[in-house]
């Protein structure tokens, strides 16, 4: 035999042996999976240095149209020691979870407004912080309505975690019943808030961590919400969903980061034609309605450009962009409107505000 081949068996022979022992040997397979759940266990995600005012993870960039690999509405926003979450769609929490970010120390939840991509996750969310080690009820802030919303997901899952307390409880102080629930608390908004002219008012407000609602135009949606975060001369504005309107220009102006949904009216408008050429009146006439209460990328650009924000991020994408050629599609025009400082957010963007107003810095969770 040739050098090479003696290399080939020997390597060949070598895997084959190592794989046996591994099969074979319990210790062997005890040391490798130890190995592989403390690097699973390994939060993904690097802290923010001690420069970083605000940071941003998006925990989920998707809308009602399904999206098997990205989750709906929900993005984690970290200031001043705290962390919020804003809207909490389907799946999301389960990014929070893969991702480690710390549940247990979670503040409150923002929600923009009560459709189901920006709700549907509550439950979990709140079971799974408690899970985690939360010790006192989730706040969840939100316009009128939001007790209603509180008191079903409550009500929904008050046997499981009966259950898990009775089980795991076993005075050892672990799951504390007093923590395990939702705690609603109504944001009324001022005709002259903060903003004057804007229906607005201040949700919450300690060690320098600002964070005020706003009225935006979702349509027949009302009430609906944006938020601003306002953190050591920083700020980060998260638009909800809305139509575009000077509201929103309003709010954001001069903010670091706007965080905008965006629509493709185009795109929708030829899913709705699709829609109804295959006999789906009922789903062309619900998807044609969409486009009343949304923002299109350049809409949105346009507003950014407006409040002089620094940087736009697009979110809670209408279709789901999917491939190159529909991305190409869903942000045309977005270019002869604000031809830079604008990005699309995927699951996994992180995004640190640094508090001397230099560059931003953004990467993936886990890459």
């Amino acid at each position: 035999m040739r050098t090479w081949q003696w290399i080939g068996v020997g390597t060949a022979a070598l895997v084959i042996a190592a794989s046996a022992t591994l099969w074979f040997s319990p210790s062997a397979q005890e040391a490798v999976l130890h190995r592989v759940a403390a690097k699973q266990l390994r939060a993904p995600l690097p802290p923010p240095p001690s420069t970083t005012a605000i940071r941003l993870v998006f925990c989920g960039t998707g809308s009602p149209l399904p999206d098997r690999h990205v989750a709906k509405s929900c993005l984690a926003v970290f200031a001043g020691g705290r962390f919020f979450v804003v809207d909490t769609g389907p799946e999301s929490t389960e990014n929070l979870l893969l991702w480690r970010l710390p549940l247990a120390k979670i503040d409150g939840v923002l929600l923009t407004h009560f459709h189901s991509d920006h709700i549907g996750e509550l439950g979990e969310l709140n079971l799974q912080s408690w899970l985690q080690g939360r010790q006192t009820p989730l706040v969840v802030y939100g316009p009128p309505g939001v007790e209603q919303v509180v008191a079903g997901f409550n009500l929904a899952y008050a046997q499981d975690e009966a259950v898990r307390h009775a089980h795991h409880a076993r005075d050892r102080g672990l799951l504390p019943l007093s923590a395990s629930t939702l705690a609603a608390q109504t944001v009324p908004l001022l005709r002259n808030g903060p903003w004057t002219g804007t229906d607005s008012a201040v949700v919450y407000e300690r060690d320098g961590l600002r964070i005020t609602a706003f009225k935006v135009d979702h349509g027949v949606v009302k009430p609906a919400y944006g938020y601003r975060f306002d953190y050591a001369g920083r700020s980060v504005v998260v638009s909800g969903d809305t139509s575009a309107t000077p509201l929103i220009a309003k709010a954001a102006h001069g903010a670091d980061v706007l965080v905008h949904e965006a629509q493709s009216k185009a795109l929708i408008s030829t899913l709705a034609a699709v829609a109804q050429e295959n006999g789906n009146r009922q789903v062309s006439l619900l998807l044609g309605d969409t486009n009343d209460y949304h923002t299109s990328p350049a809409e949105a650009a346009a507003l950014a450009n407006t409040a002089g924000v620094r940087e736009l991020v697009f979110t809670h994408f209408t279709p789901p962009v999917s491939n190159p050629l529909v991305r190409h599609a869903f942000f045309s025009g977005v270019d002869a409107v604000r031809a830079t400082h604008w990005r699309a957010a995927e699951d996994g963007l992180w995004l640190d505000v640094p508090a001397d107003g230099s560059s931003l810095q953004t990467g993936m969770v886990g890459r």
